[in-house]
């Protein structure tokens, strides 16, 4: 089997099988009749296990370990559909009601889209490198602190040291964004809302990535949605039939379109927000993107990142692990610690060199709060901010450009940051093979009017 298709990624992998358990032990269910089993199927390995009777052998694991109990004493509510979410959420202002100008949000519009696309470029020269590279790289080659695009190339020891990330850094030898899972979400999020309305369905959002997304562009828990889409499996049980992923960080860095095209609405941004993350994550991983849509909607009207971060809250559930793991930081931030200590803190609880910590909703959306929290209300600072922690780079960079571009607008974000990328971005999305980012502003302010 592994000699035929090179495509492993698409079948159960002994890492995997590692994430569930590590999922399992995260949703408070008792994996103890079956670890036996899942540690012997990691034993094998992954020439062992990419085999087809083996992979019948950890697909029939991963059916019964979705049906396992509870352990007692759970401290969690943590409920997957909409419903029960809104039941569960604090109070919040689900709506602003200040108008603003068109013209002052439709640069704010603008604002988003650049900053999405600066965090995410920024992002992309660390993406998966960690900490114990990235920061000595950083002050080997006079980069530290994080303050701006990182330079290609080194000399002397440090490029002899650091030669593969020096390669790496590429930003300022490029004119665009190039194509990134990042980015291809924020575009596929404006056209399933432009192609299917404001009452669009999580089948909706199945059906578009089906005709219009790459297989091979997909990730994680996208890439498990997508393999049950592709047979049959139905929203919303093409988000939990054997994805381990469930609730990384997938759904969070596609929350951006839906808080642009409901700028003021929270609410709405959040209900939009569920139906597509509910067709590849349950929980918290649903929870990271309502939380940053609710933010993005709610940025135009408000201007303290505290605040902001409290928008994000108020549309989930206070007792999930998400509202718990922000509302630390933010405790942390009032306590006046630095922000190295912040970030010292989310190492000590998240262990980067495990790919569920690194990749999950929980320890990435922490470090977005930092990056707001102690950003001093700088869009440079924040992205660096964002980056800096290592983790999903790319992705933290983008989710705080993104909210510190609707913050503050396109005529307020340094032109040091915003014109690399020559107003130009590329995706994988069938018909998008190159965006202009001032035009795609302007039709996603349209699509807000229309269905506003």
């Amino acid at each position: 089997m592994a000699k035929g298709l090179k495509s492993t990624w698409l079948w159960i992998s002994t890492g995997d099988l590692r994430t569930e358990l590590r999922q399992l032990e995260d949703e408070g269910r008792d994996a103890g009749p079956l670890r036996r089993r899942f540690n012997a199927m990691i034993r094998l390995g992954d020439d062992g296990i990419y085999t087809e009777r083996n992979q019948r052998r950890a697909a029939e694991l991963l059916d019964e370990a979705a049906k396992l109990k509870m352990r007692k004493g759970y401290g969690y509510v943590e409920p997957s559909d909409l419903k029960s979410i809104r039941k569960l959420r604090p109070r919040g202002p689900r709506r602003f009601r200040k108008p603003l100008p068109d013209r002052a949000l439709r640069d704010r519009l603008t604002g988003a889209w650049l900053g999405r696309c600066v965090g995410c470029l920024l992002g992309k020269a660390a993406e998966g490198v960690r900490s114990d590279r990235f920061w000595p790289f950083l002050k080997a080659t006079r980069q530290w602190p994080l303050r701006d695009y990182i330079r290609f190339g080194a000399r002397g020891k440090a490029g002899r040291d650091f030669a593969d990330l020096a390669r790496r850094s590429w930003a300022d030898k490029i004119d665009h964004m190039p194509i990134d899972d990042d980015t291809n979400y924020t575009t596929t999020g404006f056209l399933i809302v432009r192609q299917n309305g404001a009452r669009f369905t999580p089948a909706d959002v199945g059906q578009f990535w089906l005709g219009n997304l790459p297989l091979l562009a997909t990730c994680t828990a996208e890439r498990v949605a997508y393999r049950n889409l592709a047979t049959g499996i139905q929203p919303p049980a093409s988000a939990s039939f054997r994805n381990p992923f469930r609730e990384w960080i997938g759904a969070q860095i596609r929350a951006d379109a839906f808080g642009y095209v409901n700028m003021g609405d929270p609410r709405r941004a959040a209900e939009f927000a569920w139906r597509d993350a509910s067709i590849s994550h349950v929980k918290n991983g649903i929870y990271g993107e309502m939380f940053v849509a609710a933010m993005i909607a709610a940025a135009p009207y408000c201007d303290e990142p505290g605040k902001l971060l409290k928008v994000g809250l108020s549309e989930i559930p206070s007792a999930s692990r998400l509202a718990e793991d922000v509302a630390e930081a933010i405790e942390w931030h009032r306590q006046g610690l630095t922000y190295d200590e912040a970030v010292e803190r989310i190492h000590a609880k998240w262990d980067e060199n495990v790919g569920h910590d690194w990749c999950h909703t929980n320890s990435n959306a922490v470090i977005c709060a930092v990056a707001l929290l102690w950003g001093e209300g700088e869009f440079g600072l924040s992205v660096c901010r964002a980056v800096q922690p290592c983790f999903d780079t790319d992705c933290n960079g983008a989710t705080v450009g993104s909210i510190m571009g609707m913050m503050l607008g396109a005529k307020k974000l340094p032109p040091r940051w915003t014109g690399r990328l020559n107003d130009t971005l590329h995706t994988s999305l069938t018909g998008y093979p190159v965006v202009r980012i001032t035009e795609i502003a302007r039709q996603t302010f349209e699509l807000f009017r229309e269905i506003r």
